[in-house]
């Protein structure tokens, strides 16, 4: 009986269901991470490159403002100097809006990384539905932005209170200090209201990232089913990997076969096994199975073997004990190396008869099988 489809998502996401997640972009996302990490940025790019904005912005406004009067009606110099304090300021910001950009980039490795879908840009019905709308509105996850957006507001009010309170002497002071002086001072109180703003997010970034990271193992959760399911699309289903491997062993056995001409010899049981025998004199080594087959196998290796005019051989005990023992492309044991060579011994003298017209040799009897392949040899039977 089927499982029901329905059934709770009570099983944490396998790798490929994390991995299809991604493709579709659905990654963990905080956006309270994201903004605490630029205004950081920003902060900590003001301390480094701040004294060099606020030197470049004074020797801008002094340049931009020391004129002539009668200059000041020359629409030609007051749009030149326009455009040269412009592209000076921003020369100036070059550095800091590089940091800013770069840490806007990095920022999503934090979580997720970066993902590029094309199924996000796709319209999607739910997303128009009145019912899905009412469900995402009431959702844990809309629950926690709003507690987020008051904590927020909450944190940044009294932060923002303490901070006017802290440095009001200093900003009231501004209006009587010079322009040098009081930009200097200006950037300091900016840089350290940014920081301290910054610091406060910390907080609300700390509480929401877990949650988005929970959020989002809990939107990606499976059923026992789907499971399942995944495991018999990965490993695949028992009948197509049985097919898949059909195909192969039919396949090893086509390639088997066309190795049967280059034998010296098939020993045969001589019906129900079949082993071809190569054997290289050059190469110093034993002779090497090049195929071996049962039954309907043994039969065909049989029928290529006359075809191709290979010596057939037949010798019960022996090919059993081959066909046993030795995969192929293995050479054969230690111990059946004795029977072996008497039957190739054999398989020459019969070639040297064909060609020089000798008596034909009689084949060998009694072959020396180790009596380890015996029982085998006993169930088998011929």
């Amino acid at each position: 009986m089927a499982e029901n489809t329905t059934q709770d998502k009570t099983e944490e996401a396998t790798p490929k269901r994390r991995l299809d997640a991604k493709k579709k972009g659905q990654v963990p996302r905080s956006k309270e991470l994201n903004t605490v990490v630029s205004l950081l940025a920003a902060g900590f790019g003001m301390l480094i490159f701040g004294s060099q904005v606020v030197n470049g912005l004074n020797d801008t406004l002094k340049q931009g403002l020391d004129f002539e009067r009668s200059l000041a009606f020359n629409e030609v110099l007051i749009s030149s100097r326009l455009e040269d304090a412009a592209l000076a300021s921003v020369a100036m910001l070059i550095p800091l809006l590089s940091l800013l950009f770069i840490t806007t980039l990095a920022s999503p490795f934090a979580m997720g990384g970066w993902v590029i879908s094309a199924e996000m840009l796709a319209p999607k019905m739910e997303r128009i539905s009145l019912v899905k709308g009412f469900g995402r509105l009431f959702s844990p996850r809309s629950l926690m932005e709003l507690a987020k957006t008051l904590a927020k507001f909450v944190l940044v009010s009294i932060v923002t209170c303490l901070v006017l309170y802290a440095l009001l002497d200093e900003v009231l002071t501004l209006s009587r200090l010079p322009l040098h002086r009081a930009l200097q001072v200006a950037g300091n109180l900016f840089i350290w209201c940014l920081l301290g703003f910054s610091s406060v997010l910390v907080l609300i970034a700390a509480a929401d990232v877990p949650f988005q990271l929970w959020e989002f193992r809990r939107k990606i959760r499976m059923t026992k089913q789907e499971v399942k399911e995944e495991l018999k699309q990965t490993e695949g289903r028992p009948e197509v990997k049985m097919t898949i491997k059909e195909r192969q062993q039919e396949f090893a056995r086509q390639r088997m076969i066309t190795q049967v001409p280059k034998a010296d010899v098939v020993i045969t049981n001589p019906t129900h096994y079949a082993v071809a025998l190569r054997y290289d004199p050059q190469k110093r080594g034993a002779p090497v199975v090049i195929a071996k087959g049962r039954d309907l196998v043994a039969a065909r290796i049989r029928e290529v073997a006359t075809e191709h005019n290979v010596a057939l051989f037949s010798a019960p005990p022996l090919a059993r004990a081959l066909y046993a023992s030795t995969d192929l492309n293995q050479e054969i044991p230690a111990n059946l190396f004795l029977a072996v060579a008497q039957v190739l011994a054999y398989i020459f003298q019969l070639r040297k008869k064909n060609s020089d017209g000798v008596k034909k040799p009689a084949p060998p009897k009694d072959l020396p099988i180790p009596e380890e392949y015996e029982p085998a040899a006993e169930r088998e039977g011929d």
